[in-house]
């Protein structure tokens, strides 16, 4: 009977069940050990190494983050800033490039798109890169060094888009709301981006994530402090363990920071914020790809 498992079937949903718990296990330990970790003392740190328990349970990597916490909120409020106005901006350039790319009849579309995806494959390196973008855009210095950069189409994010488009929504829609009298921008706003939202929430995650975990542009554009993002405020940190004594005002010596701690510490603090939003969209990311990502 159909409806009854043989049992090389239920042998394998075993096997996937096992390897899919390691997964999540090989997932959830290392953070799972940053936070016990950050809760240990600077002492017990240097003499017992990292530990899955605490002994004892200390919190003053914490006390002392609440007191410098002036320059790791501005840090964190320059990260949400660039990455909500990063993504927002990025899906709208997205989905309306991938829009026209899927249109019927457009000339040149296949060449086009393939012009975009050849970054993918080629690109002219870091120097190149950063020549553009201090003597010709010039955005050293300015929230545009974390924002820019980034900004610029994905060719893989159009690509899924394009295809989501192409694959998943009836084009005879498009051509009902055109012969209804709609244009193409107004087609793009009632039709296409209501019924593509799985794949913009997919999209908008994986940008999102990138906005929220980039430091190489602060590192290669910024270099005044009140501009660090809070990566890029955790990568000084990790290389100078006296650097927030060094910025503090609260003249802290640095023989007195829980410098292990605090590391771990805002290390857990900038994961949080991930770790919190992400299973509201994780629904949409499965769809996303999987209908983006066939027939291309």
């Amino acid at each position: 009977m159909s409806g009854v498992r043989s049992g090389q079937e239920k042998t394998i949903e075993g096997i996937a069940h096992a390897v899919m718990i390691l997964l999540t296990l090989c997932a959830l330990i290392p953070f799972w050990l940053l936070v016990s970790s950050s809760l240990q003392t600077q002492e017990s740190i240097l003499r017992d190494g990292y530990r899955f328990i605490p002994k004892p349970v200390s919190f003053e990597a914490y006390a002392y983050i609440l007191k410098e916490f002036g320059q790791i909120a501005r840090a964190y409020g320059i990260t949400i800033l660039v990455t909500v106005v990063g993504t927002f901006l990025s899906l709208l350039l997205t989905s309306m490039t991938a829009y026209v790319l899927s249109l019927r009849g457009l000339p040149g579309a296949t060449a086009i798109f393939a012009f975009m995806l050849l970054p993918m494959l080629l690109n002219g390196g870091t120097v190149s890169m950063y020549i553009t973008y201090t003597n010709i855009i010039d955005v050293r210095d300015s929230i545009f060094a974390l924002l820019i950069p980034n900004l610029l189409m994905n060719g893989f994010s159009v690509m899924l888009v394009r295809n989501y488009y192409k694959n998943s929504i009836p084009y005879e829609l498009v051509e009902a709301a055109q012969s209804d009298g709609a244009g193409y921008f107004r087609t793009f706003l009632q039709i296409m981006l209501p019924l593509s939202k799985p794949i913009l929430a997919t999209v908008g995650v994986m940008t999102a994530l990138g906005y929220w975990n980039d430091w190489t542009n602060g590192l290669y554009f910024i270099r005044d402090s009140r501009l660090y993002s809070i990566q890029l405020l955790l990568n000084q940190i990790n290389s100078s363990a006296s650097y927030l004594a060094s910025h503090s005002e609260l003249n802290i010596p640095a023989s007195e920071i829980p410098s292990a701690g605090v590391r771990l510490a805002i290390s857990v603090l900038v994961i949080l914020p991930i770790a919190a939003v992400y299973p509201f969209f994780q629904k949409y990311l499965v769809a996303g790809i999987t209908n983006g990502a066939v027939k291309g």
